[in-house]
């Protein structure tokens, strides 16, 4: 994958612009990348669909939006969604080309309470190890059914902020019913990244 030069610089923007500067930087640690490629490699292979309209929950502070727009996934548009207020100017920062084209949005809402204003074709949540198994079952049946559903979790207990992670993929997929669900698997220095992705 190659990235937009443009895109680079806004990233030096926002970790520039963040009162925060080494908690933006953690969006750019090796682990978060590499899932997130890996992420978008198996979407390259399994999507040929055009003008692709993504939601993105947990969407942090906007890296992975702007890496699908630099993939080879035709993409109309993203939005981004994450419960911290502050990820919200760092994803418009971030994703800044595609804010001025209208194609990114960026929205600070919790995930169970988020409805969807059209049928997206990709919903992705990358963040359930953040979340308890009964705010993912709220927040998976208010996904339109027909969409192609991506999660992913870990099995790295030992930071406090997981409060749900998972032993292995299956684990991950059982939390969900999925229509043919595909399971993956990315061995990390410290720990696993899961994945499942399905139909609704």
């Amino acid at each position: 994958m190659k990235i937009d030069i443009e895109d680079v610089m806004f990233y030096m923007d926002a970790i520039r612009d963040s009162k925060d500067r080494d908690r933006t930087l953690e969006s750019f640690w090796k682990g978060q990348i590499r899932s997130k490629l890996w992420l978008i490699k198996i979407l390259e292979e399994k999507i040929k669909k055009e003008n692709l309209h993504i939601v993105i929950h947990g969407g942090w502070n906007g890296v992975l939006a702007s890496l699908l727009f630099n993939s080879k996934l035709n993409i109309e548009k993203i939005t981004s969604i994450d419960i911290d207020s502050t990820c919200r100017d760092i994803a418009y920062t971030i994703n800044k080309r595609q804010e001025i084209e209208g194609r990114f949005r960026a929205v600070c809402k919790d995930m169970t309470i988020y409805r969807y204003e059209t049928a997206p074709d990709i919903v992705i949540n990358t963040s359930t190890e953040h979340v308890t198994d009964e705010q993912l079952k709220i927040w998976y049946n208010n996904i339109p059914n027909g969409s192609c559903v991506v999660v992913q979790s870990n099995n790295f207990f030992s930071l406090d902020e997981h409060i749900n992670c998972v032993k292995n993929p299956s684990e991950l997929s059982n939390k969900f019913d999925l229509q043919d669900a595909e399971e993956h698997t990315l061995k990390l220095p410290q720990y696993n990244r899961y994945m499942t992705i399905g139909r609704k």
